[in-house]
């Protein structure tokens, strides 16, 4: 049954049975909804703010402050909020209009732009400034992550969703990779202060859309099981036993979770000082490259994934390009050379997006209707509440080893537990084609 604006009121669906029946792959299906193109807009420059206020926020404390430290302190008070408060806002995009809570991220999102703005306009910047406001824009990000993804089921019609589902993964962790090019480029022309106020108004399209956006729980039709009360820390634990025994999820929350917490996107916190170490630390042209290389891969890989039908969603695909990724990252830390440099970010932004984008596709469609809300917020928690660890494998550890050492030596070790995790966990390839979400 549908909503009386499209959106379906029933989303499970079985891909296996439309494979078997060899329904034709669609480049960019979800596209073809109105309502989606949209939605998928608005997060595209929402999703390029939120990643431009670092770059240019970043170089200022770097040049202002000239620590290492500070930046690990950036990663790690940014993502700590998704690690505490991810989960929590899973299940309350459960039981209330998912719509509302995006609105207040963007808002948040608005004002940190606007305070940056102001702070360094006035020279007033402080070290305590800069964590508050790291603070809020990690909780921002939490209001908008897992209620932003339970909404995109009241969008689509159930055909569209696995590629909604892909689209909007990819889209955010190219916004994650795509934005710095923009910040650099806004830093670069227009200097920080009216880069962070160009800044502030890429979230208001999202916010002013999502106002009379005729989705959400008003607009379901037919009967909905009325999500049971958010119980706590309980109800974390009994999310993560609900869906324990399905493999596909269990292995994708677990690999996103261990490439966050030892190396996620914290090394773009550092560029600075990799674009110093490479003679091109300056906010000019040749480092706007290197945060361009990171982008440029994203964009390529966004193209491959959904417009050739390559890469589909697959589990060991997953671990192969997540280990592929550990190479790059790692080749790149120990690069003395600005060419190879960019060729290997351009490789780790590739890879770096599809195997991401790949296990959150993965969790989402496999996650049961009832809990959806619940399971996305669990595995928002380890793909992005983890990464507040990768700030002191980096970052912290790198003020004190160096970060080409930090940055290697973390690489080297995710890549040994991902064979782990391979090995053990990784659903064989029948196990994968016969499950259904």
């Amino acid at each position: 049954m549908r909503g009386p604006v499209g959106g379906p009121a029933n989303q499970d669906i079985d891909l296996s049975t439309a494979r078997a029946q060899g329904a034709p792959h669609q480049s960019f299906a979800a596209l073809r909804h109105p309502g989606y193109r949209m939605y998928l807009l608005g997060n595209a420059f929402a999703m390029a703010a939120d990643s431009t206020e670092h770059v240019i926020t970043y170089w200022v404390a770097f040049q202002k402050f000239q620590s290492p430290a500070l930046g690990g302190f950036a990663v790690l008070s940014h993502w700590l909020p998704f690690l505490l408060f991810s989960a929590y806002a899973g299940a309350l995009a459960d039981r209330v209009d998912p719509r509302r809570l995006v609105q207040i991220g963007m808002v948040l999102f608005m004002f940190c732009s606007v305070a940056w703005a102001v702070l360094i306009m006035t020279d007033m910047l402080q070290m305590w400034h800069a964590a508050i406001l790291l603070a809020i824009h990690g909780c921002a990000g939490v209001f908008w992550g897992p209620p932003g993804q339970v909404l995109i089921h009241d969008i689509v019609e159930p055909p569209q969703l696995p590629s909604a589902v892909r689209l909007m993964a990819t889209s955010r962790y190219m916004g994650l990779l795509a934005g710095p090019a923009l910040g650099a480029a806004f830093l670069l022309i227009f200097g920080p202060v009216y880069g962070l106020w160009i800044n502030a108004a890429l979230y208001a399209p999202l916010l002013l859309w999502l106002w009379k956006a005729p989705y959400g729980p008003r607009f379901r039709s037919g009967e909905h099981v009325r999500p049971r009360a958010n119980k706590g820390f309980t109800d974390i634990i009994e999310t993560a036993r609900a869906v324990s025994s399905n493999r596909i999820i269990v292995s994708m929350i677990l690999l996103a979770g261990a490439a966050s917490l030892l190396i996620s996107n914290a090394y773009q916190a550092q560029m600075p000082e990799f674009g110093r170490d490479l003679g091109h630390g300056d906010p000019d042209v040749s480092y706007s490259a290197l945060l361009g290389a990171d982008a440029a891969g994203a964009l390529t890989a966004g193209l491959v994934l959904e417009s050739r039908g390559l890469l589909q969603p697959n589990p060991r695909s997953a671990f192969i390009l997540a280990m592929l990724w550990c190479c790059a990252i790692a080749s790149f830390a120990i690069s003395s050379s600005y060419s190879l440099a960019l060729v290997l970010l351009f490789a780790a932004g590739f890879l770096e997006l599809s195997f991401y984008s790949m296990a959150q596709s993965l969790v989402q469609l496999h996650a049961p209707a009832p809990i959806r809300g619940r399971v996305i917020g669990l595995y928002s928690v380890a793909a992005l509440g983890l990464r507040t660890f990768s700030g002191i494998t980096i970052g912290i550890a790198g003020n004190f080893i160096g970060i080409h050492w930090s940055l290697s030596l973390s690489a080297i070790a995710l890549l040994a537990i991902l064979a782990l995790l391979f090995v053990v966990l990784a659903p064989s390839r029948a196990t994968h084609e016969g499950s259904s979400p």
